[in-house]
């Protein structure tokens, strides 16, 4: 079958791979629909690898060359024997985490911080840019009728935007900042829209932030041209916003935070920094600002974010912006998303 093979730093090749032989008694065997390059999946091309295992996986005994995608919708094709909560020809969305259940963070409900975390697409036997992929059954959520394949493979970059604003105590009535507008900024801002806070995206970026403003969710403030802290101030009576989630991973963006967030406010680091930032801990102190890290997202949060979509009808794949068959990946799709110009924000590949 064809797949997409990590085999080393800039060498992603589009190949012929043993299909899978045999379906494990609690495992399912999927045909994926749309998988999403993430950023990731971006960073291991770029200089990796770097997740991606280059020995055997303590948990999976995965190692490189890697199949690719980890954000997939995908039919169910074949189950496992004793598996009931998915049947032949569903389709779902994979929640591609793998813990090992016996840590200490995994016996506290802390799996995505399992001390042997794995992950379908980059530490794991199979991924989603491929024909076909086996994954444990209990990592497949069967999406409701009113929810299309493109939003099921949504739902990972979701549930890590969400969990962001979660983790920042947004309420209804709040005001928040997003620094950034790439996928997970743009999700954040709309799930944040969605619990009734007033949302301001900040994006350098021409295309993010003109997707940032299709979405209407908030004003969206370019830094480059206007002093973001100083409008924020003034929409909010000199006070500040009451959390930040910063999506960037950008020192910049990171400073910005700390000179918009309100005393006693939150800021939530959901964007990752790829190098060392600099910040006073003074300002922390000063202003009793909390400044927390999120990683990923709760496990067992699939379902909830299944809901979201569906039920209060997030537009989440309005972030999209360009869906390729597999095929392009390299050209149309890592190495457009990481050039400067920017032209993407999200794509989905079509590994079909």
């Amino acid at each position: 079958m064809r797949a997409a093979v990590f085999h080393a730093a800039h060498d992603i090749r589009i190949e012929d791979v043993d299909e899978p032989t045999e379906v494990g008694p609690g495992d399912v065997l999927l045909r994926p629909f749309w998988c999403g390059i993430c950023g990731t999946d971006l960073h291991e091309y770029a200089a990796g690898p770097i997740v991606i295992p280059t020995q055997a996986h303590p948990l999976t005994h995965a190692a490189a060359p890697q199949i690719l995608g980890h954000e997939f919708s995908a039919e169910v094709i074949e189950v496992g024997s004793g598996v009931s909560t998915v049947a032949p020809g569903q389709r779902v969305s994979v929640m591609p985490i793998l813990a090992c259940g016996a840590c200490f963070y995994c016996q506290r409900g802390l799996g995505h911080l399992c001390v042997d975390m794995a992950c379908v697409g980059l530490s794991f036997a199979w991924g989603g840019i491929a024909e076909l992929a086996v994954v444990p059954a209990t990592h497949v959520f069967a999406l409701p009728d009113e929810l299309n394949e493109v939003q099921g493979a949504l739902v990972e970059p979701t549930a890590v935007a969400a969990y962001g604003v979660d983790s920042a105590g947004v309420r209804p009535g709040d005001t928040v900042l997003i620094t950034g507008a790439g996928p997970i900024g743009a999700l954040a801002a709309v799930y944040a829209g969605s619990l009734g806070a007033r949302v301001f995206v900040s994006e350098v970026n021409p295309v993010r932030a003109a997707l940032a403003r299709s979405l209407d969710v908030g004003e969206v403030l370019d830094p480059s041209s206007v002093d973001v802290v100083e409008v924020l101030r003034d929409a909010t009576g000199g006070i500040g916003v009451d959390q930040v989630v910063e999506c960037s991973g950008n020192e910049r963006a990171l400073q910005t935070a700390l000179d918009a967030v309100r005393s006693s406010g939150r800021i939530t680091q959901t964007g990752l920094h790829t190098r060392p930032a600099t910040i006073d801990p003074m300002i922390l102190a000063q202003r009793e600002i909390t400044y927390n890290g999120t990683w990923c997202y709760r496990l067992t949060d699939w379902p909830r974010i299944i809901g979201l979509i569906a039920d209060r009808g997030l537009p989440v794949e309005k972030v999209v912006t360009g869906r390729i068959d597999a095929v392009d990946l390299v050209q149309k799709g890592f190495d457009v998303l990481l050039s400067p110009k920017g032209e993407q924000v999200k794509v989905l590949v079509n590994a079909r």
